[in-house]
């Protein structure tokens, strides 16, 4: 019997048609984005956001930023996936439960408060990790949106900066990727060809 997981990674597609009558329940975004939180992150620093657009005046202006694609405003919802700088001040509180639980030392958590705030005092290092946890945390999305039986669109054509502006990011906060999710419409293609492993990897 086929392995669902490596089935569903095999046929996942990148869809451009979406059926602009099908719509999302706040349950079932609350459910998509439960699930993409479970990627993992440097530290456990969970450095990421996600912003549904979802209500028709909303679509319409993040449409305009993404150069009038029309997945936009046709998907039930558009994501966009902000990446966080990491902040140290914030690791006690998302490693609490972890530590109280009995799974970390008190010492071993205030250790990677220190590393954090070490590595990523370089500006290109904290933007780095940013768009690393936000792409992570898409990814994981656009797999557990499949497994939900829903297509998904990923797009990076659009205006960053006028999303920062027009949907009131915050300062750090950056829009690595906007993501289409919803019913799929008929003419999408299907997944187009793969370099072969002999281009990709290497044994060493």
């Amino acid at each position: 019997m086929p392995n669902p997981t490596i089935s569903l990674i095999e046929r996942r597609v990148s869809a451009n048609r979406f059926d602009p009558h099908h719509t999302l329940t706040n349950a079932e975004i609350e459910e998509l984005v439960r699930l993409a939180t479970r990627a993992p992150t440097a530290y456990n620093l969970q450095n990421w956001r996600f912003i549904a657009v979802r209500k028709p005046g909303a679509k319409a202006r993040l449409r305009k930023l993404a150069f009038d694609q029309a997945k936009v405003s046709d998907a039930a919802v558009t994501f966009i996936i902000c990446g966080e700088r990491p902040d140290d001040a914030t690791l006690p509180s998302r490693l609490r439960p972890f530590v109280e639980a009995g799974h970390m030392p008190e010492a071993m958590a205030l250790r990677w408060q220190d590393a954090t705030r070490a590595q990523y005092a370089d500006p290109q290092a904290a933007r780095d990790e940013a768009i690393r946890s936000a792409t992570l945390g898409a990814a994981t999305l656009i797999y557990a949106a499949e497994a939900l039986g829903l297509a998904t669109g990923p797009m990076v054509g659009f205006d960053a900066d006028g999303v920062v502006r027009e949907f009131g990011l915050a300062p750090g906060e950056t829009p690595v990727m906007l993501l289409a999710v919803g019913r799929a419409a008929s003419g999408n293609w299907p997944q187009k060809p793969r370099r072969p492993l002999s281009e990709v990897l290497q044994l060493s």
